[in-house]
């Protein structure tokens, strides 16, 4: 037989839980009956939480306190009982006895199942063994589970069970709870920092006409009451330029971005991305910027910038290093791209060396494929990757003196793009050409090149002065301060296929 005062404290199997489920059920009919519905209950006044309790027990000795959670654990002692409550903070324990609460309300506490939510009022003291407890003098059912934690059967360690059923996650694993709250400080200090920079955050439409500003297969729907076809947004990029060109010096913004690509653990379909702009600077501008806002951010969240990732110290401290793409991939495929003199030589090199191309790709195409394939995995301690070729960079500035490249930079830190940048092209003819490149492209094949965006060029040609762009994957770099292996382990809700699949 089940023990029906508290079924969970006994080893159960699966024949169990349908039993366990049917009680708790029942418990919750009998309350109602007897005008105790704990879901009629709407609010609760809280005047501390665990941790806060713990912190300060010597001022808090002896006081009056309430606190509200779920019960993790129960133990029934007769006529007295401890409890463990888990609340935002963490958990403490309440020491209930039946002479302080009086018969009727001892008698349902200890009907009372692990994950069922309650209010306790009583006062703070340290039990014979030293652990700081709540003595109750109220005990309030605030909401019943009707549901068994999965930690009191089988444990959840799966991730898929994790992932889909995130509450659950943050019920049973407390670490996890961590890795959210610091993505929360991770993107207050990012705003912190831009705000003290005179940044202004702006909002853009996440519903477009046109895609724009990377290159990614997008999300489709319809809007019907235009009769049109739209996009999920894939970039930020080309409307917060548009506000420098209306003369918004400094702008970011921090928000989703959607595309319809695989998923891995680096990759999620929807992302938050921090783009920002700033005119009458350029990439140079920008590395600097973005050393010191990850420096900051990470001082700020862990108090250090020296982290640990993978059990390898990254130091966010120190300068990062530079390295164009050119000298990159002489360094690590022992391959000298400057004497590369054009696209039959690259693919000569590139068959040569195993690496795969497309027919339609040039030179910088397969420049930026000799990289992926030698030297990213190379990259473990924070480095730019400098001065792309302009076949991948539509939307960066040429290098004056060698036109073939761009005024672009990636950084790479474990292996891991964590964020890119340009000196962004404000040359409205050279862009409409890099437009029209990548319309070739997707009459050749490939369906993420850019398409002609003609409002975006008329606003280059009302003029926009020189502008330093960045963008920063957030979900990246919190995966990095949090030690985090897997982009699902930062997200609350990461995409996952139908269950039903």
């Amino acid at each position: 037989m089940v023990n029906t005062e508290n079924p969970e404290t006994q080893e159960i199997n699966e024949e169990d839980i349908n039993e366990l489920l049917k009680i708790r059920r029942a418990k919750l009919s009998e309350l109602q009956d007897a005008k105790k519905d704990p879901f009629l209950i709407t609010k609760y006044d809280v005047t501390h939480h665990s941790q806060a309790i713990l912190d300060n027990f010597d001022e808090l000795q002896g006081k009056m306190v309430s606190i509200a959670g779920r019960i993790m654990t129960k133990r029934i002692m007769g006529k007295a009982s401890f409890c463990h409550i888990q609340d935002k903070q963490g958990q403490i324990q309440s020491y209930v006895r039946q002479d302080a609460l009086g018969d009727e309300a001892y008698e349902l506490f200890k009907h009372y199942d692990l994950g069922d939510i309650i209010g306790v009022s009583g006062e703070v003291f340290a039990t014979k063994k030293g652990e700081i407890s709540v003595k109750a003098k109220e005990v309030v059912l605030l909401s019943k589970s009707l549901q068994i934690l999965p930690e009191n059967y089988h444990g959840l360690k799966d991730t898929d069970i994790r992932y889909r059923q995130r509450y659950l996650d943050l019920i049973v694993n407390p670490e996890v709870k961590d890795a959210f709250l610091k993505r929360s400080k991770i993107i207050k200090s990012i705003r912190n920092y831009l705000d003290q920079a005179d940044f202004l955050e702006v909002e853009t439409p996440i519903l477009n006409t046109i895609t724009g500003g990377a290159t990614a297969r997008p999300f489709e729907t319809f809007h019907n009451a235009l009769d049109m076809p739209m996009f999920l947004r894939i970039s930020l990029e080309l409307h917060l330029k548009r506000l420098i060109v209306g003369g918004l010096d400094k702008v970011y913004e921090m928000g989703r971005v959607f595309r319809n690509e695989g998923l891995s653990v680096r990759h999620n379909p929807e992302f938050t991305l921090l783009e920002l702009y700033q005119a009458y600077t350029d990439y140079y501008g920008m590395m600097e910027l973005t050393e010191n806002l990850i420096k900051y951010v990470a001082k700020e969240v862990l108090g250090d910038t020296i982290v640990s990732y993978d059990g390898v110290a990254i130091d966010l401290g120190k300068p990062f290093e530079r390295l164009t793409m050119i000298d990159a991939v002489k360094k690590y495929a022992n391959v000298d791209f400057r004497e590369v003199k054009d696209e039959e030589a690259a693919k000569a090199l590139a068959k040569e060396h195993h690496v795969h191309f497309e027919k339609y790709h040039k030179k910088g195409d397969i420049l930026n494929l000799f990289f992926e394939q030698f030297v990213e995995e190379h990259l473990i301690q924070p480095t730019f990757i400098m001065d792309h070729p302009v076949e991948i960079s539509p939307l960066a500035k040429r290098k004056p003196l060698d036109p073939e490249y761009t005024e672009r930079f990636e950084l790479f830190i474990t292996n891991r793009e964590f964020a890119n940048a340009f000196s962004e092209l404000n040359d409205p003819i050279d862009q409409r050409g890099r437009f029209e490149a990548l319309e070739v492209l997707r009459a050749a094949g490939d369906d993420e090149a850019s398409p002609m965006d003609e409002d975006f060029l008329l606003a280059l040609e009302y003029g926009m002065p020189p502008t330093g762009g960045l963008g920063i994957g957030i979900d990246r770099l919190v995966m990095l301060l949090t030690d985090s292996y897997s982009i699902r382990d930062v997200l609350l809700f990461p995409t996952m296929k139908n269950k039903a699949d």
